[in-house]
């Protein structure tokens, strides 16, 4: 597992706590919400090491029915000299009359590796339908995937939104099914604990949330483990997050947080 990898998959980190199959009828996304996060590496001697920012914002998609989540995530800091430097910004579209994910459009630069992609989900033909390309090179054919998909499939992204919807509970376990580059994932998530959390609100009641996130066929390849806080009142906010993995340890904290409702 390489620092690159970590940090080009915290994008990940706010979306595992979503399933339709818990879902409660409550609004999930608020036009004009900004969630500003950052995450620092620790190693060793390299302790609180800014690493990378983290951006969530909701519009109106086109046509006025739907919701755009856009999102991204850059590297920043001394690791860009360390490891390699890296964006990644993804843009997903909501139905608005059930926040299930019709299309997600990801760029994600890896040093000089550049690659854009597109994905479509048919909840008809229960299918999700993933397209990449390398934007610098003509040349190279698409690549393709497809895979069957069930309702309550979600993105990376709309997770952190739907996650608002569920009725977290310590003791609480369930699957979820994530789907990333036209694969679908499923993911087990264990409520663990309510704990007290130092947040930019100042110190909250946070259910403590793990999904199994690393491992074979997982999102994330190799050793490690995750940990989420998730704020035990009405907004369920992803306030912290902590990632173990070969390479250290990053923590990512909410910075900012706004809102126009």
């Amino acid at each position: 597992m390489t620092m690159k990898k970590i940090l080009a998959s915290l994008l990940m980190i706010f979306t595992f706590l979503c399933v339709s199959a818990f879902a409660q009828k409550t609004e999930a996304y608020t036009i004009g919400e900004t969630l500003t996060y950052e995450a620092k590496y620790n190693k060793a001697i390299l302790r609180g090491i800014p690493a990378a920012d983290l951006n969530f914002t909701v519009e109106r998609a086109a046509g006025g029915e739907d919701f755009l989540i856009k999102s991204d995530a850059r590297s920043k800091g001394t690791l860009i000299r360390l490891f390699a430097k890296f964006y990644q910004n993804i843009q997903s579209t909501v139905d608005g009359r059930n926040f299930s994910v019709k299309r997600t459009v990801k760029r994600d630069e890896q040093g000089d590796r550049v690659r854009e992609s597109e994905a479509l989900f048919d909840y008809k033909d229960k299918k999700v339908i993933y397209v990449e390309t390398d934007p610098t090179n003509a040349m190279r054919p698409p690549r393709q995937v497809a895979s069957p998909i069930k309702t309550d499939t979600q993105d990376l992204i709309t997770g952190i939104y739907t996650i608002r919807r569920l009725p977290l509970a310590v003791g609480k376990s369930f699957d979820l099914s994530i789907s990333d580059s036209g694969l679908v994932y499923k993911i087990p998530v264990r409520v663990t604990a309510r704990e007290q959390q130092k947040t930019i609100f100042g110190r909250v009641w946070c259910f403590r949330v793990e999904p199994e996130v690393f491992g074979a066929k997982r999102l994330i390849e190799g050793k490690g483990s995750m940990i989420l806080w998730i704020t035990d009142d009405a907004r369920r906010l992803p306030v912290r997050s902590q990632i173990n993995a070969s390479i250290g340890r990053v923590e990512v904290k909410l910075k900012k947080f706004e809102s126009k409702k």
